[in-house]
């Protein structure tokens, strides 16, 4: 082929020229009769949105099922598409009248607050909050309890304490029916050597404190079985007044806590162990008066083994301590222990007015602590209600 050649032509593509091609009559829409008309939307006064409906409600299916047309196509997904119902009913209603339906919406982040729960699940929570806030703290209860189990034992150690000390045995020896020593001991000399034996309870020295001393005649005034009785004695002696002390403290730490967290605490806690100081001490009374040689004993086998604390008349323990001497002390330990059991009681009394200075107290604590309370729980309704706003 020469540059001279006349160039090939290009065919005439134009659609206005040839409306009758058949190739194009998709593009043409279709009249009612099965024929494609071109009618503008301006021509027949509808809007566009008119004339897009009733070309989506023309469009018909040929008798094989499928459209004819990529345009009939998209007409018809176009139709099935308005006609689905959207996921959540929830849409306003001016929304549904400028907008098109969607298909899906998303709830509100608050939408749960506008939930109310039933009236019983209501009423239940405020029935335990108001229970909650009535139940007083177990605290104080337990340093109550301590309290009364530790006055009693306090009472009787300090008890023995004043026993077990050289006044005592001063006003014994020298009160008048005491019996005397029908072995030749005098008043002076009871003193003397009661006085170091008494020393020894409650000292830190050696079981040679009593087995060196000597009496007039150069003899041992002790025997060795009565220095080890002396010795078990002292080792229960010693352990009870490190109990007593021990309990001191903590009752000490008991009544400070009272003081702080529990009006009326350390009253109720002293009254009570005041009452079981005064069961005790009757019961042991009564069974000491209704047979002293049996209660004796029974105490003894208690805390020393058998064997170790049976003396003769004739042995130094028995000279300087008659069994009139342990009558005497049992009864003191029981007076004293009884006398300040009975003024704790009398003091501790829950009289009306006592009662009601402890309850009016304890009211103004509580409503101290549910004014605090109030502006918490009173903010909750008020962003509860403007959540659902």
């Amino acid at each position: 082929m020469s540059d001279k050649s006349p160039k090939p032509q290009e065919p005439d593509t134009a659609v206005h020229e040839d409306p009758n091609e058949p190739a194009f009559d998709w593009m043409k829409p279709k009249t009612s009769g099965g024929s494609t008309e071109a009618t503008p939307a301006a021509n027949t006064g509808a809007t566009p949105a008119a004339a897009k409906t009733s070309a989506a409600s023309s469009t018909a299916t040929p008798a094989s099922g499928q459209p004819g047309s990529r345009a009939d196509r998209k007409a018809a997904e176009a139709a099935d598409a308005g006609t689905e119902t959207p996921l959540f009913g929830d849409t306003r209603a001016e929304d549904s009248t400028t907008k098109a339906p969607s298909h899906y919406s998303e709830p509100l982040p608050t939408s749960a607050l506008q939930i109310r729960p039933p009236e019983d699940e209501v009423a239940r929570r405020n029935a335990e909050r108001e229970q909650a806030a009535k139940v007083k703290p177990i605290g104080p209860r337990i340093f109550q309890v301590l309290l009364a189990i530790f006055y009693p034992v306090i009472l009787l150690v300090l008890a023995v304490r004043a026993v077990t000390s050289p006044l005592f045995l001063w006003v014994e020896y020298n009160r008048p029916g005491f019996p005397g020593d029908g072995y030749g001991f005098s008043t002076d000399d009871r003193m003397t050597y009661g006085s170091y034996a008494v020393d020894y309870l409650s000292n830190w020295a050696g079981p040679r404190y009593l087995g060196g001393l000597v009496n007039q005649d150069g003899e041992k005034l002790f025997t060795d079985s009565e220095v080890a009785h002396m010795a078990d004695v002292k080792l229960v002696i010693l352990s009870s007044f490190g109990a007593g002390l021990l309990l001191i403290i903590l009752s000490i730490i008991a009544i400070l806590y009272l003081r702080k967290r529990s009006t009326g605490g350390i009253r109720r806690g002293l009254f009570a162990g005041s009452i079981v100081t005064l069961v005790i001490i009757i019961g042991l009374a009564v069974l000491a008066a209704l047979s002293w040689q049996q209660f004796f004993t029974e105490f003894h086998r208690i805390f020393f083994a058998n064997g170790t604390w049976t003396f003769s008349l004739e042995d130094t323990l028995i000279r300087l301590f008659p069994g009139q001497f342990w009558i005497d002390a049992g009864i003191v330990i029981g007076a004293l222990v009884f006398l300040a059991a009975t003024v704790t009681f009398i003091f501790t009394w829950p009289t009306k007015r006592r009662r009601g200075l402890s309850d009016k107290q304890e009211g103004d604590n509580g409503n101290a602590e549910t004014q605090d309370e109030e502006p918490e729980a009173a903010s909750l309704p008020k962003e509860t209600t403007d959540a659902t706003r």
